[in-house]
């Protein structure tokens, strides 16, 4: 998401702990049916998979493209599962026959098992937003990246019942080179997005709809969030702006992998 809080974000009071259990977990998830191809990855934009590892390398450049075409939109949801508010989420995705990426904080992931499966089991991607959505982790050193990036890897993986993150999202967009390379190694491709549609400061419904359709015209990936506070006003911009889409021949897709 946004760099909205600065600091470590919202979930770095209950990263701690998560973190001391995490990381004695083993042993990496099947690549399953959600996984898709690697695409027109290049040797330039890609990093070397582990050595035995079945994980497929993607390319390494952030993807902001839709894989629906010229008029594509993809929907991607930040910070969650939430308890309350990711159900309401997916009964409305649902609703109007759209599928979203979710990109998925690893405490939450790992707080919220059923929830991460009933997005898999809709049809969805996942995204790893990593374990404590630190929006200045790009300052800190690898050790804490790689840490941030694989164990939300290993706790969204367990918690959907062994479908991995098929992108990374880097918290505020605090990517670095080696960030992207270790998560497309991992067969993460780096997320970005094109609309911030601000709906995390609770400007009101009208608002948050008048910057989408605003900001619209520079790309298809279109950030909201199921998590880290209320909701509703969320809720009620994607229910204006999804017929609105569809109405205006937009089709709804995922990022490009």
């Amino acid at each position: 998401m946004a760099r909205h809080g600065g600091g470590r974000g919202w979930y770095g009071r209950v990263a701690g702990a998560a973190l001391g259990v995490t990381m004695l977990a083993t042993g990496v998830a099947v690549w399953t049916a959600q996984a898709g191809a690697a695409g027109d990855a290049s040797p330039e934009a890609t990093a070397p998979a582990a050595p035995g590892s079945d994980v497929k390398p993607v390319a390494a450049t952030i993807a902001h493209a839709s894989d629906a075409g010229k008029r594509g939109v993809n929907i991607t949801i930040d910070d969650g599962p939430d308890p309350k508010w990711t159900p309401q989420v997916l009964d409305l995705l649902e609703e109007y026959g759209v599928k979203a990426t979710f990109c998925m904080v690893g405490t939450q992931a790992q707080a919220h098992p059923d929830l991460v499966k009933k997005v898999v089991a809709a049809g969805h991607r996942l995204c790893d937003h990593s374990v404590s959505h630190n929006t200045a982790m790009d300052k800190d050193s690898r050790t804490y990246q790689s840490q941030q990036i694989l164990d939300a890897e290993r706790m969204i993986t367990k918690a959907s019942g062994g479908v991995r993150p098929m992108y990374y999202r880097a918290p505020g967009g605090a990517f670095t080179p080696y960030s992207r390379k270790l998560a497309a190694s991992r067969g993460m491709r780096p997320l970005g997005w094109n609309v911030d549609s601000k709906d995390f400061e609770r400007p009101g419904t009208d608002a948050i709809v008048a910057t989408v359709e605003r900001e619209l015209p520079n790309g298809p990936t279109l950030l909201f969030h199921d998590a880290g506070g209320d909701r509703t006003q969320t809720l009620q911009a994607l229910r204006q702006l999804l017929p609105r889409l569809k109405e205006q021949g937009y089709s709804f897709g995922f990022p490009v992998r």
